[in-house]
Protein backbone atom coordinates (compact mmCIF):
# COMPACT_ATOMS: atom_id res chain seq x y z
CA UNK A 1 0.00 0.00 0.00
CA UNK A 2 1.31 3.47 -0.95
CA UNK A 3 1.89 5.64 1.88
CA UNK A 4 -0.39 9.08 2.56
CA UNK A 5 1.42 11.84 1.38
CA UNK A 6 2.27 15.01 3.45
CA UNK A 7 3.30 18.22 2.23
CA UNK A 8 5.46 20.71 4.58
CA UNK A 9 4.49 24.15 3.22
CA UNK A 10 7.70 26.61 3.66
CA UNK A 11 8.71 30.00 2.14
CA UNK A 12 10.91 32.89 3.04
CA UNK A 13 11.16 32.93 6.21
CA UNK A 14 9.94 29.62 7.48
CA UNK A 15 12.55 27.50 9.73
CA UNK A 16 11.05 24.65 11.40
CA UNK A 17 10.17 22.68 8.15
CA UNK A 18 12.99 20.48 8.31
CA UNK A 19 11.58 18.87 11.68
CA UNK A 20 8.24 19.01 10.42
CA UNK A 21 9.17 16.49 7.60
CA UNK A 22 10.92 14.85 9.49
CA UNK A 23 8.30 14.75 12.35
CA UNK A 24 5.55 13.20 9.54
CA UNK A 25 7.68 10.77 8.45
CA UNK A 26 8.46 9.59 11.62
CA UNK A 27 4.46 8.28 11.51
CA UNK A 28 4.61 6.79 8.47
CA UNK A 29 3.67 9.64 6.11
CA UNK A 30 5.97 10.44 2.89
CA UNK A 31 6.59 13.65 3.62
CA UNK A 32 7.61 16.64 0.98
CA UNK A 33 9.28 19.83 1.90
CA UNK A 34 7.76 22.31 -1.02
CA UNK A 35 8.13 25.73 -1.34
CA UNK A 36 4.99 27.90 -1.75
CA UNK A 37 6.05 29.16 -5.67
CA UNK A 38 6.06 25.08 -6.69
CA UNK A 39 2.40 25.15 -6.20
CA UNK A 40 1.77 28.51 -7.18
CA UNK A 41 2.99 27.91 -10.59
CA UNK A 42 1.56 24.53 -11.06
CA UNK A 43 4.74 22.30 -10.90
CA UNK A 44 2.79 20.70 -7.20
CA UNK A 45 -0.38 20.07 -6.77
CA UNK A 46 -2.14 19.70 -3.49
CA UNK A 47 -4.55 17.08 -4.80
CA UNK A 48 -1.57 14.74 -4.42
CA UNK A 49 -1.61 15.25 -0.85
CA UNK A 50 -3.21 13.85 2.18
CA UNK A 51 -1.54 16.16 4.54
CA UNK A 52 -0.86 19.80 4.71
CA UNK A 53 1.79 21.29 7.23
CA UNK A 54 2.18 24.78 7.51
CA UNK A 55 4.98 24.83 10.11
CA UNK A 56 6.48 27.25 12.15
CA UNK A 57 8.84 30.29 11.73
CA UNK A 58 8.74 33.89 11.10
CA UNK A 59 7.33 33.85 7.20
CA UNK A 60 8.22 36.99 5.69
CA UNK A 61 10.20 37.88 8.71
CA UNK A 62 6.51 38.90 9.94
CA UNK A 63 6.24 42.01 8.24
CA UNK A 64 2.96 44.14 9.27
CA UNK A 65 1.59 41.16 11.58
CA UNK A 66 2.53 37.72 12.14
CA UNK A 67 1.53 35.38 9.58
CA UNK A 68 -0.08 37.92 7.32
CA UNK A 69 1.95 38.30 4.43
CA UNK A 70 1.73 34.49 3.63
CA UNK A 71 -1.91 34.30 4.74
CA UNK A 72 -2.84 36.81 2.11
CA UNK A 73 -0.26 34.91 -0.40
CA UNK A 74 -2.45 31.43 0.16
CA UNK A 75 -5.47 33.12 -0.26
CA UNK A 76 -4.92 35.03 -3.85
CA UNK A 77 -2.35 32.33 -5.11
CA UNK A 78 -4.74 28.90 -4.37
CA UNK A 79 -7.48 29.91 -1.57
CA UNK A 80 -9.85 27.99 -3.61
CA UNK A 81 -7.67 24.90 -3.46
CA UNK A 82 -7.47 25.18 -0.09
CA UNK A 83 -11.15 25.01 0.52
CA UNK A 84 -11.60 22.00 -1.67
CA UNK A 85 -9.09 20.09 0.15
CA UNK A 86 -11.15 20.89 3.49
CA UNK A 87 -13.93 19.94 1.67
CA UNK A 88 -12.91 16.75 0.69
CA UNK A 89 -12.00 15.64 4.45
CA UNK A 90 -7.86 16.25 3.91
CA UNK A 91 -5.94 17.10 7.43
CA UNK A 92 -4.83 21.09 7.48
CA UNK A 93 -1.98 21.15 10.51
CA UNK A 94 -0.52 24.83 11.35
CA UNK A 95 1.86 25.13 13.91
CA UNK A 96 2.81 28.63 15.34
CA UNK A 97 3.47 30.49 12.42
CA UNK A 98 1.49 28.21 10.80
CA UNK A 99 -1.35 28.54 12.94
CA UNK A 100 -0.86 32.32 12.61
CA UNK A 101 -1.39 32.04 8.42
CA UNK A 102 -4.43 29.72 9.01
CA UNK A 103 -5.94 32.41 11.01
CA UNK A 104 -5.31 35.19 8.96
CA UNK A 105 -6.15 33.28 6.13
CA UNK A 106 -10.14 32.68 7.65
CA UNK A 107 -10.04 29.11 7.24
CA UNK A 108 -9.53 28.68 11.11
CA UNK A 109 -11.65 28.76 13.31
CA UNK A 110 -15.52 30.42 11.69
CA UNK A 111 -14.16 30.08 8.38
CA UNK A 112 -14.50 33.63 7.30
CA UNK A 113 -14.54 34.69 3.62
CA UNK A 114 -13.26 38.01 4.20
CA UNK A 115 -11.25 40.40 6.41
CA UNK A 116 -14.55 42.09 7.84
CA UNK A 117 -15.94 38.79 9.02
CA UNK A 118 -12.89 37.40 10.96
CA UNK A 119 -13.90 36.99 14.58
CA UNK A 120 -10.38 35.94 15.83
CA UNK A 121 -6.91 37.17 15.72
CA UNK A 122 -3.31 35.87 17.41
CA UNK A 123 -1.70 39.47 19.03
CA UNK A 124 0.92 40.46 21.24
CA UNK A 125 1.76 38.26 24.47
CA UNK A 126 0.48 40.23 27.57
CA UNK A 127 3.85 39.76 28.42
CA UNK A 128 4.92 42.63 25.81
CA UNK A 129 8.19 39.78 24.87
CA UNK A 130 9.23 36.59 23.12
CA UNK A 131 7.77 33.08 25.06
CA UNK A 132 10.16 30.70 24.57
CA UNK A 133 9.45 27.26 27.71
CA UNK A 134 7.67 24.71 28.02
CA UNK A 135 4.03 24.40 29.02
CA UNK A 136 1.39 21.76 29.94
CA UNK A 137 -1.73 21.36 27.73
CA UNK A 138 -4.89 19.79 28.52
CA UNK A 139 -6.78 18.49 25.72
CA UNK A 140 -10.42 19.19 25.72
CA UNK A 141 -12.86 15.68 26.34
CA UNK A 142 -15.35 16.97 23.91
CA UNK A 143 -13.21 17.94 21.21
CA UNK A 144 -13.62 16.73 17.62
CA UNK A 145 -10.07 17.05 16.42
CA UNK A 146 -8.57 14.36 14.43
CA UNK A 147 -5.45 15.27 15.73
CA UNK A 148 -6.11 14.39 19.15
CA UNK A 149 -7.55 11.72 19.24
CA UNK A 150 -5.47 9.36 21.12
CA UNK A 151 -4.11 12.02 23.19
CA UNK A 152 -3.31 11.71 26.74
CA UNK A 153 -5.35 14.39 28.78
CA UNK A 154 -2.58 16.48 30.01
CA UNK A 155 0.90 16.99 27.33
CA UNK A 156 3.42 18.67 27.50
CA UNK A 157 5.17 20.90 24.48
CA UNK A 158 7.36 23.67 23.78
CA UNK A 159 6.34 27.42 22.52
CA UNK A 160 8.47 29.80 21.10
CA UNK A 161 6.45 33.17 19.97
CA UNK A 162 5.93 36.82 20.61
CA UNK A 163 1.97 36.79 19.11
CA UNK A 164 0.40 34.14 20.63
CA UNK A 165 -2.72 35.36 22.26
CA UNK A 166 -5.78 33.54 21.00
CA UNK A 167 -8.44 36.10 21.07
CA UNK A 168 -12.37 36.54 19.74
CA UNK A 169 -14.56 39.53 19.04
CA UNK A 170 -16.87 38.19 22.23
CA UNK A 171 -17.77 35.45 24.84
CA UNK A 172 -20.17 34.15 22.32
CA UNK A 173 -17.57 33.15 20.06
CA UNK A 174 -15.59 31.01 22.80
CA UNK A 175 -18.96 29.35 23.76
CA UNK A 176 -19.88 28.83 20.34
CA UNK A 177 -16.32 27.27 19.70
CA UNK A 178 -16.64 25.31 22.42
CA UNK A 179 -20.37 24.19 21.74
CA UNK A 180 -18.96 22.86 18.27
CA UNK A 181 -15.87 20.80 19.98
CA UNK A 182 -13.31 23.36 18.42
CA UNK A 183 -11.32 24.30 21.23
CA UNK A 184 -8.75 21.65 20.95
CA UNK A 185 -6.24 22.40 23.29
CA UNK A 186 -6.02 24.75 26.96
CA UNK A 187 -2.59 25.83 28.75
CA UNK A 188 -3.06 24.70 32.28
CA UNK A 189 -0.64 24.12 35.49
CA UNK A 190 1.74 21.53 35.78
CA UNK A 191 -1.40 19.73 38.17
CA UNK A 192 -3.89 20.22 35.06
CA UNK A 193 -5.36 23.53 36.82
CA UNK A 194 -5.95 26.78 35.91
CA UNK A 195 -3.04 28.34 34.62
CA UNK A 196 -1.00 31.59 35.42
CA UNK A 197 1.72 33.19 33.91
CA UNK A 198 3.98 31.99 32.43
CA UNK A 199 2.16 28.65 32.42
CA UNK A 200 0.11 30.54 30.11
CA UNK A 201 2.80 32.37 28.27
CA UNK A 202 0.36 34.59 26.30
CA UNK A 203 -2.62 35.63 27.96
CA UNK A 204 -5.38 33.81 25.29
CA UNK A 205 -8.72 34.19 26.24
CA UNK A 206 -10.15 31.09 27.77
CA UNK A 207 -6.45 29.61 27.88
CA UNK A 208 -6.90 28.28 24.56
CA UNK A 209 -3.82 27.22 22.79
CA UNK A 210 -4.91 25.26 20.00
CA UNK A 211 -8.54 25.27 17.86
CA UNK A 212 -10.13 23.33 14.91
CA UNK A 213 -12.53 23.51 12.47
CA UNK A 214 -15.93 22.28 13.04
CA UNK A 215 -14.94 18.63 10.90
CA UNK A 216 -12.09 18.14 13.00
CA UNK A 217 -9.98 18.12 10.07
CA UNK A 218 -7.82 21.71 10.81
CA UNK A 219 -6.00 22.23 13.26
CA UNK A 220 -3.88 25.56 14.45
CA UNK A 221 -2.04 25.62 17.56
CA UNK A 222 0.60 27.29 19.29
CA UNK A 223 3.09 25.18 21.37
CA UNK A 224 4.95 22.98 18.52
CA UNK A 225 4.45 19.22 18.37
CA UNK A 226 6.91 18.78 16.14
CA UNK A 227 9.68 19.35 18.96
CA UNK A 228 9.08 17.17 21.09
CA UNK A 229 9.03 13.39 19.39
CA UNK A 230 11.11 11.79 21.73
CA UNK A 231 12.22 11.63 25.15
CA UNK A 232 15.44 12.84 24.32
CA UNK A 233 13.84 16.27 23.27
CA UNK A 234 12.94 17.39 26.49
CA UNK A 235 14.80 19.12 28.97
CA UNK A 236 14.84 16.94 31.75
CA UNK A 237 15.53 13.55 29.54
CA UNK A 238 18.47 12.60 31.84
CA UNK A 239 17.04 13.06 35.44
CA UNK A 240 13.36 12.54 35.06
CA UNK A 241 10.62 9.53 34.13
CA UNK A 242 10.13 10.23 30.24
CA UNK A 243 8.36 8.08 28.36
CA UNK A 244 10.77 7.28 25.01
CA UNK A 245 7.58 8.66 22.32
CA UNK A 246 7.32 12.10 22.92
CA UNK A 247 4.51 14.17 23.55
CA UNK A 248 4.14 15.53 19.67
CA UNK A 249 4.10 12.43 17.81
CA UNK A 250 0.31 11.63 18.45
CA UNK A 251 -0.27 14.54 16.39
CA UNK A 252 1.36 12.62 13.71
CA UNK A 253 0.13 9.35 14.16
CA UNK A 254 -3.15 10.20 14.57
CA UNK A 255 -3.29 12.12 10.95
CA UNK A 256 -1.93 8.98 9.94
CA UNK A 257 -3.84 6.61 10.90
CA UNK A 258 -6.68 9.21 9.70
CA UNK A 259 -5.10 9.44 6.06
CA UNK A 260 -4.54 5.93 6.01
CA UNK A 261 -8.07 5.14 6.28
CA UNK A 262 -9.02 8.00 3.61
Amino acid sequence: MAKPKALILRTAGTNCDEESAFAAGQSGFEAERVHINRIASGEVSLENYSFLFIPGGFSYGDDVAAGKIMALELNKRFGDALVQFEEKGKLVLGVCNGFQVLIKTGLLPFHAANVSEMRATLTDNDSGKFEDRWVHLRAEPENVCVFSRTMKPVIELPIAHGEGKFIVKSEKDIEELESNGQVVLRYVSRSGGIPSYPEDPNGSMGHIAGVCNKKGTILGLMPHPERFLHYTNHPRWTRGNIPEEGDGMAFFNNAYVYCSEM
